[in-house]
């Protein structure tokens, strides 16, 4: 698997993953203004007329400039990849772990009554608890939520649907953006 490459704004906050070769092309068009962790890659060029080869290594956190200063997404997509990571393959309603084959997203309240499809209203749930709760409110039957859904921030999306090639470098980059909440952990038992 190829390591991804973090990157950041001028002001360090994250944007997006990048692959080598999309990295490559930042570093030579000179718009990596700095970087931070260890060398993700080195990637070799062309040779000179004197037979020496160039290269380029790359480092696995990088800041780009540019025209105008790029900002990180206000509200990041909402995927059930992204969705049953935050929830920690975890059915929020009886607590057990799951493949994410075997997780479902369930909406706290039923789009059927007024609910949204948004991070704030959605949990990753087994297809039992879900069939079982079915578009009742949790009020009407007998089932409450083990944690509060929320809407990670930049840090904490990109963390998420990254989660399996994440360097430690990077991880710990993003976990010092993490809101109190997540670096706590926030399951509520």
């Amino acid at each position: 698997m190829q390591a991804r490459i973090l990157r950041l704004n001028l002001a360090g906050q994250p944007l997006e993953w990048l692959s080598w070769q999309e990295a490559s092309c930042l570093y030579v068009r000179e718009l990596v203004t700095w970087s931070l962790g260890g060398v993700v890659q080195r990637v070799h060029g062309g040779f000179n007329r004197s037979g020496e080869r160039s290269s380029l290594d790359l480092s696995a956190i990088i800041a780009c400039g540019g025209a105008r200063m790029a900002r990180p997404r206000r509200r990041p997509p909402l995927t059930n990849r992204a969705l049953f990571f935050r929830d920690s393959h975890t059915c929020l309603y009886c607590g057990n772990f799951f493949k994410g084959l075997d997780l479902t997203r369930d909406h706290v309240i039923p789009v059927s009554k007024g609910g949204v499809d948004s991070w704030e209203n959605v949990v990753a749930a087994c297809r039992r608890c879900n069939q079982h709760k079915g578009n009742r409110l949790l009020e009407d039957i007998d089932m409450e939520l083990l944690a509060l859904p929320f809407c990670p921030n930049a840090a904490e999306y990109l963390a998420l649907i990254n989660s399996e090639r994440i360097r430690g470098d990077q991880m710990e980059f993003l976990r010092s953006q993490f809101s109190r909440r997540r670096q706590q952990g926030w399951l509520l038992h």
